[in-house]
């Protein structure tokens, strides 16, 4: 017979269920597909203005070094500013609490009428979870604010899988041209960079509803039409600059 208190059982089932897909895996793979994305979308371009190896190589490699200090950066703020939302939230709930009690467990007794509990039912659960300052406080927080503390993410770990992983997308489209030279380079590269666009697309479906091969279709097809645009506005631009 389990011996867990009501809070760490649901905190181990809870685990549990976290544990079937890592919040970072999301972050990761969408991080991925940014820098796949807009490193390919630049090497075509560049492609088709210019087929000096060097120039897509180096254009390229910048454009991926931005691109992860733009997503490490704004993964961060991002991060930063949902827990500054959340403080704020346990500011308002805690001052509320303090200038007016009653009011507050009122509030909380109607919230649980809404929810199909009887009124009596509803003030009885309200005026229990108001005994324990702590429990009344995340209680309104969750249900007045739509506020839960396990909602915190670290900004910094957040920056680093961000960063990290679309630099790794982003240094994808570019491994042919450290090997390559020419025409060949560039379809190598097309080639590398649809089939990656293909498994980020099926590992998205980690993440979501979707099947894993109408994903990487959805995200191969997203690719093609990526680099074609890019490829024509890169020639177009070499002809009229």
């Amino acid at each position: 017979m389990s011996t867990l208190s009501p809070s760490a059982k649901l905190d181990e089932l809870m685990g549990r269920e976290q544990r079937k897909t890592p919040s970072w895996i999301g972050d990761a793979i969408y991080g991925v597909n940014d820098g796949l994305g807009a490193i390919f979308g630049i090497i075509a371009g560049v492609a088709g203005y210019t087929g000096n190896n060097q120039t897509i190589l180096i254009s390229g490699f910048f454009g991926a070094l931005a691109s992860t200090l733009s997503m490490a950066a704004g993964a961060w703020l991002a991060t930063r500013s949902e827990n500054e939302l959340l403080d704020k939230a346990f500011h308002e709930a805690r001052r509320d609490i303090e200038q007016n009690r009653e009011r507050e467990i009122q509030i909380l007794s109607l919230i649980y009428e809404t929810r199909g509990f009887e009124p009596h039912e509803a003030k009885d659960i309200a005026e229990r979870i108001a005994r324990d300052d702590e429990l009344f406080l995340t209680t309104m927080a969750q249900e007045k604010h739509g506020i839960h503390e396990a909602s915190r993410g670290n900004p910094w770990g957040a920056a680093l899988s961000g960063g990290l992983s679309t630099f790794i997308g982003g240094v994808v489209p570019l491994i042919p041209f450290f090997f390559m030279h020419g025409l060949a380079a560039v379809i190598a590269a097309a080639a590398v960079s649809l089939a990656a666009h293909f498994v980020v697309g099926a590992l998205k479906s980690l993440v979501t509803v979707r099947s894993w091969w109408s994903s990487g279709i959805e995200m191969t097809i997203a690719g093609i039409i990526v680099g074609i645009v890019s490829y024509l506005l890169g020639l177009a631009g070499s002809h009229v600059l």
